[in-house]
């Protein structure tokens, strides 16, 4: 089966590999394409977050206002150029996509809630009490009968 294009659904930058073309259900290999722009930003919010923490700590006989201002400023800085490049926004993308399935999710009502709520407590509860039975019995049968320890 010969593929036009590629899927919508794919992030931006990911390319199919030579397997996705003739066999997609078998072998469906989907490579993302890294470029030296997507690196070189990387590398940048990777050097902005290590400078938010050296400003911190090099600002040290400073007031704490400026010190948490260099610190936020500079962590912004390093999340925004983040965002630029490919990994961050294929994270944007699967947040956003994680935000519509979470829509789809049909929760229960609270009647239905508490219902389940009431039904785990008493499974516990008879757990519990089952255990603490099975505890005192075993107690009973090792301690008293078999090495005749009386209390």
């Amino acid at each position: 089966m010969l593929l036009k294009g590629r899927p919508s659904s794919w992030p931006p930058g990911t390319v199919a590999g030579p397997a996705e073309f003739t066999d997609t259900m078998n072998n469906p290999t989907v490579e993302t394409v890294s470029t030296g722009a997507d690196k070189a930003k990387l590398a940048a919010a990777a050097l902005l977050l290590v400078g938010s923490l050296a400003a911190f700590y090099l600002l040290g006989k400073q007031d704490l206002w400026l010190r948490v201002v260099a610190l936020l400023a500079l962590l912004a800085a390093a999340v925004a150029v983040f965002f630029t490049a490919e990994p961050g926004k294929a994270l944007f993308s699967f947040g956003r996509d994680s935000v519509k399935e979470l829509k789809k999710v049909v929760w229960p009502t609270r009647k239905e809630a508490m219902q389940m709520t009431g039904y785990v407590f008493a499974f516990v509860f008879m757990m519990a009490l089952f255990l603490w039975v099975t505890d005192k019995t075993l107690e009973w049968a090792l301690y008293d009968l078999v090495l005749g320890w009386k209390r």
